[in-house]
């Protein structure tokens, strides 16, 4: 919801709006996507742990995502063709291509501005993945280690002597997200009592460590504050994450966030024309895309992700019994 409102507010704004502006901003708001890669750090490090095979992890992910995200490709895509979004139209071929979820790394520009993170998540499924396959799981934070350090080797390079590595190096090792992974990482072992030796610890450390050197002291304490949340939360201390009406927006999180940005900026725009005031634009957008959302979570990405486990069930069970 920080992203949707910064979206909807600053974002705007700055893009589209005439004039007027709205009562209250969330210029800060995009932070959540910060908050949501240490949450996937978390959850994605669990859910490994608890995985037999690399393609129970793989069907997994892809009937989580892929089939939402294809469904809010093509509403997007629909909407802004047909309304209009100055800066923001792809052709029908770009918008084919963002079906790979990494076309970025193509050079192919995003339906939604928002996709952006989903190529980062991809990568990070695809390094911890990659640890998992050489069994190398449990020496994640050996792996970390390596890539914070050369992240922090990039940016004393950059900052101390105006050297620039390789970016393209740096995108494909998602090197400035790997330290809010990090930080989801270690506090599932936390909250786990999973104290291997001091890594854990050193680890936490030397993500935060790198946040400060990277981007300051008020983001390396925006790190701490997120792993101190996510550690909360995942320990049941946080019991007001209990209520119905959060219980409902985390349900239908994900479509929110693949469908709000352009779409809603349509809307936005289209009832600012129409004479509006800028805060009630915010809140009938606001309202439509949460709606959008739940009808995406309810029909398609719930049954397509039964339908594709279940498929996936089937299949290894008569693997099994072929086996024996």
């Amino acid at each position: 919801m920080a992203v949707v409102l910064f979206h909807y507010t600053t974002g705007f704004a700055e893009r589209y709006a005439v004039g007027t502006q709205p009562t209250v901003s969330f210029p800060h708001g995009h932070f959540g996507v910060n908050l949501f890669f240490v949450i996937s750090g978390f959850v994605i490090f669990m859910t490994l742990e608890r995985t037999q095979r690399p393609m129970d992890f793989v069907v997994s992910r892809f009937a989580r995502l892929f089939p939402c995200y294809w469904a809010a490709v093509a509403l997007t895509f629909a909407v802004v063709s047909w309304m209009g979004l100055p800066g923001k139209e792809v052709t029908a071929t770009q918008a084919l291509l963002n079906v790979l979820m990494v076309h970025g790394l193509l050079g192919v520009p995003h339906v939604d501005g928002v996709y952006w993170t989903l190529e980062v998540e991809m990568l990070f499924y695809g390094w911890v993945l990659l640890l998992f396959v050489l069994g190398y799981l449990h020496r994640i934070h050996w792996a970390l280690w390596a890539f914070l350090g050369l992240w922090l080797v990039y940016q004393l390079l950059a900052k101390g002597l105006g050297v620039d590595l390789s970016w393209t190096l740096s995108r494909l090792l998602i090197l400035k997200y790997v330290p809010w992974f990090a930080l989801g990482i270690c506090v599932y072992q936390l909250t786990q009592r999973q104290w291997p030796s001091r890594q854990l610890p050193a680890t936490m450390a030397l993500a935060l460590l790198v946040l400060t050197v990277a981007d300051g002291w008020r983001i390396g304490l925006l790190g701490a504050s997120f792993a101190a949340l996510v550690w909360l939360a995942a320990s049941g201390r946080a019991p007001w994450l209990g209520n119905r009406v959060l219980v409902f927006l985390g349900a239908v999180s994900y479509p929110l966030y693949l469908v709000h940005e352009n779409i809603g900026w349509v809307a936005e725009r289209a009832m600012q024309r129409a004479g509006w005031s800028f805060d009630a634009s915010v809140l009938i957008a606001t309202m439509g895309a949460i709606a959008v959302a739940a009808v995406l979570t309810y029909v398609v990405e719930r049954p397509a992700a039964r339908a594709l486990r279940g498929w996936y069930g089937r299949r290894r069970r008569v693997g099994l019994v072929v086996a024996r």
